[in-house]
C-alpha cells in the first residue's frame, strides 16, 4: 500500500472542473487569460479543471469573476448529490 497516495477526488470536484472547462471553451477563452484574470498560475487552473486539486471558495470566486459568470452558473448541470 502506498501511503503517499492522495485521497480520491470527489465526483463534484471533477464535475465543477468540467464545468469550468466547458465555460472557457464556450466563451472561446484561453485558460492562460482566465488564470491571469483570476490571479492564478495557469498550471493551478488546469489542476482545478482536471479535478486534480480541490479549490478554496475564495479561489472559486476569483475564477467566477474571471469568467464573468454567476456562482450558480458554475454549478449548472452539476449533480451535487454525487
Amino acid at each position: 500500500m502506498n501511503s503517499n497516495r492522495k485521497k480520491e477526488v470527489s465526483e463534484i470536484v471533477l464535475q465543477v472542473g468540467d464545468r469550468i472547462n466547458y465555460i472557457i471553451k464556450e466563451g472561446k477563452l484561453k485558460q492562460r487569460d482566465v488564470a491571469y484574470d483570476a490571479g492564478l498560475d495557469v498550471e493551478n487552473l488546469r489542476k482545478y479543471i482536471k479535478g486534480k486539486q480541490e479549490m478554496k471558495i475564495s479561489t472559486m470566486i476569483k475564477i467566477v469573476k474571471a469568467l464573468n459568470i454567476k456562482v450558480a452558473d458554475l454549478f449548472e448541470d452539476v449533480d451535487v448529490k454525487s
